[in-house]
């Protein structure tokens, strides 16, 4: 946004920026754009522009009132002025920057950037620091007003109790991000957020790792653990690819879900949890369970309130905001200017079929932002990208032979396997262990 009471100011202020991509908003005096800030019906302002000499409510009084109401809104003062105390006073009252009239283009091009990416980091490490403090929030979850409507609404009354939430959708859809929302919106918000992938932990080693164990109790159990449930105290566990328990485990989950009690491998003490159960998975369960490979009754136990997230070729609306939210991310964290996306290059990304959902937009994103030289993307530049990808993870054949033309042993070629099947999945385990027909915690298993 751009306040100032001289228009031919504002317009070459406003051609400039729109020249290098940026939505512009014009404002002739402060108390007006006061009110476009404050009308949750208007296009959100990410920076003001503000100049100082203006009748009535100047720059300064301006400032006061937005870093009021506004505290991490960047503001760049514009000030005929070059004397050093104002210059001193301005940084005081909250201005993020200043600069001098005449306006240098590049001065002024520099200044947003640095501001813009300050911001985005700022709003980076706010959403890890809650991610860490477990008080994540649905506004994390980008898609909030529009494609992810209906499960934020769900969600919002899961969090005011204690109701068992299973989370259902494709792998990359955002299953964690919500649950976190659900946790830190929560009474237990703020309390412990445990994340655990059941797929992810040796067949062997599932038990003591939810319920711990005593020292000794095993072969390798060299120290007492508390296992997940334990470490989940007060607070909120994530079981997620809960479908991938064995049956045994499915029996012993059920056990501690019924009697809210634990009993630690190695210990003939049961030990009384408090403790939030929401899961995932990308299976359907349902089918499992007519399958015969998952519990009727832990089923029902765990879909007490089931929430399905869509996959992002189901919520398309959404795909501008999340590319101008990802993009803002990696700019500023891989230090590059403002990348900005031609409406050819943002039809060709809204029309695409995203198999990998969020994750794969993201990989696509961050790919074009490390290897771009370019301020604006096209829809050539995704293409050729994507191609790229696809040509570099594409495997023409895995010889049976090594170098020395000596057949491979089974195990050299396995490896193989899983590695260009890695590459081609863009690292999403349960695509990988469903293309290769073997279960995540057997995968897993191979990995390590």
């Amino acid at each position: 946004m751009i306040v100032d009471d001289d228009k031919l100011q504002r317009v070459m202020a406003s051609r400039l920026l729109h020249n290098r991509g940026f939505l512009v908003e014009e404002s002739e005096s402060g108390a007006k754009a006061l009110e476009m800030l404050a009308d949750t019906g208007h296009t959100p302002i990410d920076l003001v522009l503000l100049d100082m000499c203006m009748p009535e409510m100047d720059g300064k009084q301006t400032l006061v009132r937005i870093r009021e109401l506004y505290p991490v809104l960047p503001v760049i003062i514009i000030t005929a002025s070059g004397d050093i105390e104002d210059a001193v006073e301005l940084m005081r009252l909250g201005a993020s920057d200043f600069i001098t009239k005449p306006i240098n283009p590049e001065r002024l091009s520099v200044s947003i950037d640095n501001m813009l990416k300050l911001k985005t980091l700022n709003q980076e490490v706010s959403r890890l620091r809650r991610k860490e403090d477990g008080r994540g929030q649905f506004a994390d979850l980008i898609g909030y007003n529009a494609g992810l409507k209906n499960c934020v609404d769900i969600g919002k009354k899961a969090a005011s109790s204690d109701i068992p939430v299973l989370i259902t959708g494709e792998s990359g859809v955002g299953k964690e991000l919500l649950a976190r929302a659900i946790h830190g919106e929560g009474y237990r918000g703020g309390r412990s957020f445990v994340a655990i992938n059941c797929g992810a932990i040796p067949e062997n080693l599932v038990e003591s790792t939810l319920f711990g164990h005593e020292k000794g109790s095993f072969t390798g159990a060299i120290a007492k653990e508390l296992g997940k449930f334990r470490e989940a105290e007060g607070g909120t566990l994530f079981l997620d690819e809960v479908g991938e328990l064995k049956p045994d485990m499915q029996t012993k989950l059920l056990r501690v879900l019924q009697q809210k009690e634990i009993q630690p491998v190695g210990s003939g003490k049961a030990l009384k949890v408090n403790v939030r159960i929401i899961s995932a998975t990308n299976r359907n369960l349902l089918e499992e369970v007519n399958q015969g490979r998952f519990r009727e009754d832990l089923y029902y136990r765990l879909n007490v309130l089931p929430i399905k997230m869509p996959k992002l070729s189901e919520r398309r609306e959404d795909i501008p905001e999340l590319v101008k939210h990802i993009l803002a991310r990696f700019c500023a964290t891989e230090n590059k200017q403002k990348i900005t996306v031609t409406d050819k290059g943002l039809k060709f990304l809204c029309d695409k079929e995203w198999n990998g959902n969020v994750r794969e937009l993201e990989n696509l994103l961050y790919r074009s932002v490390v290897i771009t030289d370019k301020q604006q993307l096209s829809d050539n530049d995704f293409i050729e990208m994507s191609e790229s990808a696809v040509r570099n993870n594409s495997a023409i054949h895995i010889s049976l032979l090594n170098n020395l033309g000596i057949a491979k042993t089974m195990q050299e070629i396995e490896n193989e396997v899983i590695a260009l099947t890695l590459n081609r999945c863009a690292d999403n385990v349960g695509e990988v262990a469903r293309q290769l027909a073997i279960g995540q915690s057997t995968l897993y298993k191979k990995l390590s």
